[in-house]
C-alpha cells in the first residue's frame, strides 16, 4: 500500500504491517480529487464533530457519508482517501485508493467507496472486492456505498447544522435531559423549557449527537416524540 506520512512525503509499505501500525487518519490524501470545470459538483471540506477538524471530500455523495459517519458513535476520527491499495492482475500493477476512511473505537479502521446514485461500475466492483479481501484480512471492514435513504439524509442534514459546541445545552443540560425523561413530542418540552429560539438548537444538538434520541427514518417536525437516548437503550 502507499501512503503519505505527516510531512507530505509518499511511503510504500506492505499492508497488513501498515494496517496494524500507521495512523491514517492523520495522513493526507495520497492524491487530491480533481476540480471539473463548469460542473456543480466541486470538492470541498467537512468539519468534523468527532474531531474537531476538517475533512475533504471529493464530491457531494461524499461529503454525504462523511456526514454520516461523523454522526456515528463508532467513530473517533476521520481521513479523506489516505491510503491507496496496490497489487497485481495479470502480470500489471493495479491500484485503488478508497474514499474514504474512519477509525473506530475498537483500533480498527472502516475503508468505504461511494458508489453515487447509480450501480457501481464492473471495474469499482472488481477493485472493491479486492480491498474488502485486504480489508478483512487485516481485521478491519469495507464498505461499498450506495444511495443512503434520502429521509435519513434529510433528517441527518439538519441536525448536522446544530453540530458545533457553540449549541451545546451547557449548564442547563440537566433540566433539558430532565424535559425528556419521558418520550414526549419536542415542542412541548421546549417550551417548558424556556425561549424556543434559544432551546431548539440544544434540543437539535443533543439529537446530533446521540444524547436524545428520534426516529430519522420518519420526516423531522415540531411533534416528533423525543426521549433520552440511555433510557431508550435500557428500556
Amino acid at each position: 500500500m502507499r501512503f503519505r506520512d505527516p510531512l507530505g512525503c509518499s511511503r510504500q509499505v506492505p499492508w497488513l504491517e501498515a494496517a496494524q501500525d500507521v495512523p491514517f487518519e492523520d495522513s493526507p490524501a495520497v492524491r487530491p480529487f480533481p476540480v471539473r470545470y463548469g460542473r456543480r459538483v466541486a470538492p470541498g471540506w467537512w468539519w468534523s464533530s468527532t474531531t474537531g477538524q476538517l475533512v475533504a471530500y471529493g464530491s457531494g455523495v461524499m461529503r454525504t457519508e462523511l456526514m454520516l459517519l461523523d454522526r456515528d458513535p463508532a467513530v473517533v476520527a476521520l481521513a479523506c482517501r489516505p491510503v491507496e491499495l496496490v497489487w497485481r492482475e495479470d502480470g500489471k500493477a493495479v491500484g485503488h485508493a478508497p474514499q474514504l476512511m474512519a477509525r473506530l473505537q475498537d483500533g480498527s479502521g472502516l475503508l468505504l467507496d461511494c458508489a453515487g446514485r447509480s450501480a457501481p461500475s464492473a471495474g469499482l466492483a472488481a477493485r472493491a472486492r479486492v480491498v474488502a479481501a485486504a480489508a478483512k484480512a487485516a481485521g478491519w471492514s469495507y464498505r461499498l456505498a450506495g444511495p443512503p435513504d434520502p429521509v435519513l439524509v434529510a433528517n441527518v442534514r439538519w441536525l448536522a447544522g446544530y453540530r458545533h459546541p457553540r449549541y451545546a445545552a451547557g449548564p442547563w443540560m440537566p433540566a433539558l435531559l430532565e424535559a425528556f425523561g419521558s418520550p414526549r413530542p419536542a415542542v412541548e418540552a421546549v417550551c417548558e423549557l424556556g425561549d424556543p429560539i434559544a432551546v431548539w438548537p440544544a434540543v437539535f444538538h443533543a439529537l446530533w449527537g446521540g444524547v436524545l434520541r428520534v426516529r430519522l427514518d420518519e420526516p423531522l417536525h415540531e411533534r416528533a416524540v423525543v426521549s433520552v437516548a440511555r433510557q431508550e437503550a435500557a428500556a
